[in-house]
């Protein structure tokens, strides 16, 4: 197994910042409000695109957007990742020739993300080529597990408000386990972030389960295909691109998450339902 990782920054900031607000009856409050910063991409200096972010996981974040957008296609190929936050960048140096990432970023499509997200190459095409394990499995039980597990979950919504999460599970024989929580102040970046700790912790996406607190849109579905996760779940819901797109890639999607309620959009074979009493 290739153990390599790129040589990264360690600039995470404080996720939420303390305000004073003034309620209904004149009283003084203290609460706490989510961060928000702009991360300007820098690829081998050339600016790539600005992000809006918390900045919990800004090197993460950048990885996994690279990684997502096709930008780099092997860990490998990057050498370092350094944030500055005084001039709110990130410097990405990479082996990649110049001409390969103009290639990769002539064509860009604008999505239907929060604030509008971005995806570069011609990704429809690409899509084509994706197809997901159809030999696992999810129970019933493990599905309201993960619904659980989310709500109780500590989290800067509970608190602030304001932020959409995203998480990963490990479903096996020995239980449930979540490995990842990324909040940030759009699922593109929590997902972004998530696939690029995946990416540095060298973890495959068979045996996982994927978690969105937003709906899914054909960049979450297209983006939860690339990790190789073959099951999506969100407390929102589906769009309709989103849907025809993970039939195409055979993925399972669930929406309307909600305590012990799911509704199974798409590769329902999957599903083990409980037996009816």
């Amino acid at each position: 197994m290739n153990s390599y990782r790129p040589q990264l920054s360690n600039e995470a900031l404080p996720l939420t910042h303390q305000i004073q607000v003034i309620d209904e009856k004149g009283r003084v409050q203290d609460i706490e409000i989510p961060g928000e910063r702009p991360l300007t991409i820098y690829l081998d200096k050339k600016e790539l695109v600005t992000l809006m972010t918390l900045g919990g996981a800004p090197e993460a974040l950048t990885l996994g957007y690279l990684r997502n957008q096709r930008l780099v296609s092997a860990i490998t190929d990057i050498q370092s990742i350094q944030v500055d936050w005084e001039t709110d960048s990130v410097a990405v140096k990479t082996n990649i020739s110049p001409e390969s990432v103009a290639q990769r970023t002539e064509k860009k499509t604008v999505t239907s993300g929060c604030g509008q997200g971005t995806m570069f190459g011609d990704f429809m095409s690409e899509i084509e080529t994706l197809q997901l394990t159809e030999k696992v499995y999810l129970s019933q039980e493990r599905i309201e597990q993960v619904i659980d597990c989310i709500r109780t979950h500590p989290s800067i919504y509970k608190k602030a408000g304001s932020v959409h999460a995203c998480a990963v599970f490990k479903n096996s024989e020995a239980g449930l386990e979540l490995i990842y929580f990324i909040e940030d102040v759009g699922r593109h970046n929590a997902v972004d972030a998530i696939s690029g700790l995946m990416w540095l912790d060298q973890i495959s996406g068979e045996q996982l389960i994927f978690y969105t607190t937003g709906r899914l849109t054909s960049e979450m579905v297209i983006k939860g295909g690339q990790m190789g996760i073959p099951f999506l779940l969100t407390r929102s819901g589906v769009t309709q691109m989103g849907l025809s797109l993970a039939k195409q890639i055979k993925m399972t999607i669930m929406a309307r998450c909600s305590g012990e309620h799911f509704l199974v959009y798409e590769g329902a074979q999957r599903i083990q339902f409980r037996t009816p009493n």
